[in-house]
């Protein structure tokens, strides 16, 4: 099942930037190759991410949105402390879609094309 999410962040305006942009797609890949799923396009903005990514069915949206949100948070804050001030990482909020009657292809590239 292909999943095309996008998450924001929440009171780190423009902060997915450098080494925490880096660090942030290494602990994604990380997190997906755990979860036996598989990363088909990773788009990471200053202030939101696009991810498009197929995983095993046992795994809910809301589960691939919780591991991702819950892990790359505690990952991010443990590496870069000033990060432990903000009352939140992530908004609770998110967009997942389905591929459906678009193939994946023509997600990835929406993606792609959105990082300009």
């Amino acid at each position: 099942m292909f999943y095309n999410i996008k998450l924001s962040i929440l009171f780190c305006v423009n902060n997915l930037v450098g080494a925490i942009k880096a660090d942030l797609e290494t602990f994604i890949r990380e997190i997906a190759d755990k979860m036996e799923a598989k990363i088909e396009s990773l788009e990471i903005q200053p202030d939101h991410i696009h991810l498009l990514v197929s995983a095993p069915p046992r795994y809910s949206p809301a589960n691939l949105i919780n591991a991702f949100k819950g892990a790359t948070s505690k990952r991010l804050r443990n590496k870069y402390p000033y990060l432990k001030s903000l009352p939140s990482m992530w908004t609770k909020t998110y967009y997942v879609g389905t591929a459906g009657n678009v193939s994946a292809e023509v997600i990835k590239r929406y993606i792609e094309e959105c990082q300009g």
